[in-house]
């Protein structure tokens, strides 16, 4: 296994995740011998989350192991080193675990050190296929999951080049959407994000999933949201917590509904995105695809306690709010 010899960086650099999807820790003795697919680099997530039966999976719920994950060239900040393993945080998931954004544990091989310059170019290349193909003049191509964002170095007819952890590469045209660095990607409705998650009905769960390998609950929240141009928190407990709240009896489609134990009154447990004539898309758990679900009758009519929504309609924040992205669009996107 590569690694890094070095964590120091200046003010010009910067580091970024270097596989097609790399999983956070939650400590360097989180990752188990079943788990060396995931942990090395390249990474095969795929055949890694293929390989695991339901006793695994969920033991990286149950036994506290996974955090969340991190998309190829995701930014993130080097806090220390232990062996060959980096303590992360991530400014693109924001959460109360830590004000700078998620934190967690990386394998070091699967972040490189960057030119903090490329990665602030004009124009940024978002992946709206849910696979495309990264190609080389002289590597292996790489996949790249749904939403991951490389910065763009020109634009051709038939295909993008983009700057990467691997030097120059190069994206079909047909599987990318093109954004200013300073805009941002385009602000989409309630509807808009329905339709995100609907695209992934029967996508297999898979905890701490953040691609289009397997979301959790509140990674397919988070990645509807973040293909809408907003960005909110990673987890469902503080997505529960910022927005605008939204009385259940005026919910619109794209909101999200919060579950909790006790019928609603312990703490949150499990976040679904409303899709209208009362009925949710959510990822449910382990074992079980993404669905679309009447609530009546359920055990989550029980546990419904809160609604929030984050999107907007015909670029007008709601109710005055400010803008949803809590930090500039260079550092989101």
């Amino acid at each position: 296994m590569v690694t890094e010899q070095t964590f120091d960086q200046t003010e010009r650099e910067i580091y970024v995740a270097s596989v097609s999807v790399a999983t956070v820790w939650t400590d360097p003795s989180s990752a188990r011998a079943i788990d060396e697919l995931a942990i090395s680099n390249p990474a095969n997530v795929d055949e890694w989350v293929n390989q695991l039966d339901d006793t695994q999976k969920l033991a990286l719920c149950d036994e506290n192991r996974i955090q969340t994950q991190l998309l190829y060239g995701e930014r993130v900040m080097v806090t220390k080193r232990t062996g060959d393993w980096a303590h992360i945080v991530i400014p693109s998931q924001p959460s109360r675990k830590d004000n700078r954004g998620y934190p967690g544990w990386v394998p070091a091989c699967q972040i490189k050190k960057m030119n903090i310059a490329d990665w602030q170019q004009p124009v940024k290349a978002v992946i709206r296929s849910s696979f495309a193909w990264l190609t080389f003049d002289h590597q292996a191509a790489i996949s790249l999951s749904y939403l991951t964002i490389l910065p763009v170095k020109a634009h051709h007819e038939d295909a993008v080049t983009v700057i990467t952890p691997h030097g120059i590469g190069y994206v079909d045209t047909n599987d990318v959407e093109l954004f200013s660095n300073i805009d941002g990607v385009r602000y989409g409705n309630g509807e808009a994000i329905v339709a995100v998650a609907k695209k992934y009905v029967g996508l297999e769960y898979f905890w701490g999933g953040m691609s289009t390998l397997g979301f959790d609950c509140s990674g397919l929240a988070y990645a509807a949201h973040k293909a809408n141009g907003y960005q909110i928190a990673r987890d469902a407990g503080d997505q529960a917590t910022a927005g605008i709240e939204v009385p259940l009896e005026k919910l619109r489609p794209g909101d999200l509904l919060f579950f909790a134990y006790e019928e609603g009154k312990g703490r949150i447990h499990h976040v679904g995105i409303y899709s209208g004539d009362g009925t949710m898309l959510h990822a449910p758990q382990t074992g079980k695809g993404i669905e679309k679900i009447s609530i009546a009758n359920t055990i989550y009519e029980t546990e419904l306690c809160t609604a929030r929504r984050y999107w907007r309609e015909g670029g007008t924040v709601q109710n005055g709010e400010s803008n949803p992205r809590s930090e500039s669009s260079a550092e989101v996107f």
